[in-house]
């Protein structure tokens, strides 16, 4: 089940920065859609449902895909692969979800910050105890360094919404719970889908596995919704709202492809510099909520030095 070939670990890094940009352009389509539509739980649904059709396209067209389905069978037969391998989907749609739901109430700069101080707790977690397809990767003081820097980085972008003024919106601090909770999850669900990508050896298979359950979960969800405050009246014309769920499929198989190369905290702390960039350009041109402040900028800036950092390699003695 070993891959034929893995990038080294800078490719990985720049691979996984670029999967980071398309998370802050998904939650920034998705917030402004669930703006438009009103209705989280169905803007979430939207954003799986159309992913979901697109890997459908590809699967049928991928030969990769189907023999992928075949060897993922066996290894969930043999228990090879534990059958907790495949909640990655459900890690993904509790993230699609808090897209819609905060995202649009707190601003993306603020959402993603929270994405962060998850993503960096739950990576160096999860490499610990040797969750990821790469086994244990015991924590090295650069690592070390970069997610206690990562989460000083979260702590001055958080300053912003004390410092802007806003008693209202900084009441809705405690907003913020959900894209921490996002952001453990997204780890998690890095490691597990990197799983599901080894056992199958194909990216294809692994992310529509993640696309399948995520999908049913917030179709569920979307269905309650609606049956209990109705259908929007009006759905938006811009094309590009719709485009979230094309972003998440490029993602989601970044990650699975890339996790066993850099493991988790590293993959982590990427997609960090690579959301943090992209939600900083957004919040200075395209705000959801109160645009872009000094403290974001700061907290930007560090963020990017503590994935530096984590990145270093070890030196070894002897």
């Amino acid at each position: 089940m070993t891959p034929k070939y893995a990038p080294p670990v800078w490719a990985a890094l720049l691979g996984s920065g670029f999967a980071g940009m398309l998370v802050a352009v998904q939650s920034r389509v998705n917030g402004g859609l669930s703006q438009e539509l009103g209705d989280g739980y169905l803007t979430a649904a939207v954003s799986f449902s159309s992913g979901l059709a697109i890997l459908v396209l590809i699967v049928i067209l991928s030969r990769d895909a189907k023999d992928g389905f075949r060897r993922l069978r066996a290894e969930l037969g043999s228990r090879r692969l534990p059958w907790w391998a495949l909640t990655g989907g459900a890690c993904g749609a509790f993230f699609v979800l808090g897209q819609g739901l905060v995202a649009s109430v707190i601003g993306l700069a603020l959402f993603t910050v929270g994405i962060v101080a998850g993503q960096v707790f739950g990576g160096l977690v999860m490499d610990r105890l040797g969750l990821g397809p790469g086994g244990r990767v015991d924590p090295t003081p650069q690592r070390v360094i970069g997610t206690v820097l990562a989460i000083v980085a979260v702590a001055l972008s958080v300053l912003s919404d004390f410092g802007g003024g806003d008693e209202g919106h900084g009441s809705q601090l405690w907003l913020m719970l959900l894209p921490l909770i996002s952001g453990a999850l997204v780890a998690w669900q890095s490691a597990v889908n990197g799983l599901v990508r080894a056992a199958a050896q194909s990216a294809v298979t692994s992310t529509f596995v993640n696309f399948v359950v995520g999908t049913a979960i917030l179709v569920v969800a979307a269905s309650v919704s609606v049956a209990v405050g109705g259908w929007p009246e009006t759905w938006p014309s811009d094309p590009l709202l719709y485009i979230g769920g094309a972003t998440g499929v490029i993602f989601i198989g970044i990650a699975a492809m890339l996790v066993r190369a850099a493991g988790v905290l590293l993959l982590s702390m990427s997609n960090v510099a690579g959301q943090l960039l992209a939600a900083v350009a957004f919040e200075a041109a395209l705000p959801l909520a109160d645009g872009l402040t000094p403290w974001l900028l700061a907290g930007a800036a560090i963020a990017l030095l503590a994935v530096t950092i984590a990145a270093l390699p070890s030196r070894r003695r002897g």
